[in-house]
């Protein structure tokens, strides 16, 4: 067997693997597109079955329902406010700490990247008491910033390696020109950051527009606050499911994601693959 020929056999194996987990992410979400243009009886009879006449009842029930434009306006609100905080603040800290490289900062770093490893659910209690206290809870620009501190973890150390591929030599062309650190960060460092920032991006975007538990601790009290994930909950009861009216619901709830991440997915692997080898 040829060298050739061993490459064409993993590479096909490995696009058969692919294949087959693509398969097992993508079919729940299919399923719920489907069944989401069916009626309730329908579902009940056969959930794999494709509908025998679609139809846009559910959608327009469920937009009627859930007031689906104030909700998306709150998602909108709280994902926007999560993003500013986390792009700034960790953006801001891996160039310092990238920067300014030493054995206190290193300290830092491992500080900072740590709460990666915390599950929320080991803190939310304890969160919750915190934020009745600061007056957070119950407000949509306040689970916004409570998002801070769970992105920018993550974002600081996506930022921190692609800040390793940016020449130290700008910095100094900076300030023999008279700018402040600030000053060269804003107007020189940030600029080169757009691949990995809007990496960082559409990877929160799809956490936050589609997180679930903090939203249901945080916001879910009033109808003026709750978001569309939360909303679409509201059709699943303990006795009886509006399964029809809920997976419409979803499907609602996570579309605009998705048409995010498709239209910036490039970027995704621009940042990852600029990232991953130092320059």
């Amino acid at each position: 067997m040829t060298l050739r020929q061993k490459r064409l056999i993993s590479k096909t194996v490995m696009v058969i693997c692919l294949s087959i987990v693509a398969a097992v992410y993508i079919y729940p979400v299919f399923l719920m597109l489907m069944n989401s243009f069916k009626p309730f009886g329908e579902i009940i009879a056969n959930v794999l079955a494709m509908p025998k006449k679609p139809d846009l009842e559910n959608y327009i029930y469920v937009i009627d329902k859930i007031k689906y434009g104030k909700l998306f306006w709150n998602n909108v609100i709280i994902t926007v406010t999560g993003l500013i905080g986390i792009i700034a603040f960790s953006s801001m800290a891996a160039y310092i700490l990238e920067r300014r490289n030493n054995r206190y900062t290193r300290f830092v770093h491992t500080l900072v990247i740590t709460p990666m490893l915390i599950p929320f659910q080991a803190i939310m209690i304890t969160l919750l008491k915190s934020m009745n206290v600061l007056h957070l809870s119950g407000s949509k620009i306040g689970l916004g910033i409570q998002y801070w501190g769970f992105g920018v973890p993550m974002a600081t150390f996506i930022f921190y390696n692609f800040m390793k591929t940016i020449p130290r030599e700008l910095d100094e062309s900076a300030r023999i020109d008279g700018a402040s650190t600030f000053r060269t960060f804003v107007s020189v460092i940030f600029p080169l950051l757009k691949s990995v920032t809007i990496t960082v991006i559409v990877l929160d975007v799809m956490w936050i527009w589609n997180d679930f538990l903090l939203p249901l601790l945080m916001v879910n009290s009033s109808n003026e606050t709750k978001t569309l994930v939360l909303a679409a909950y509201t059709f699943v009861g303990q006795m009886n499911t509006k399964w029809n009216y809920a997976l419409t619901a979803m499907t609602l709830a996570i579309v605009p994601s998705v048409i995010v991440f498709i239209l910036l997915q490039k970027y995704i692997v621009e940042g990852v693959v600029a990232g991953a080898v130092k320059g």
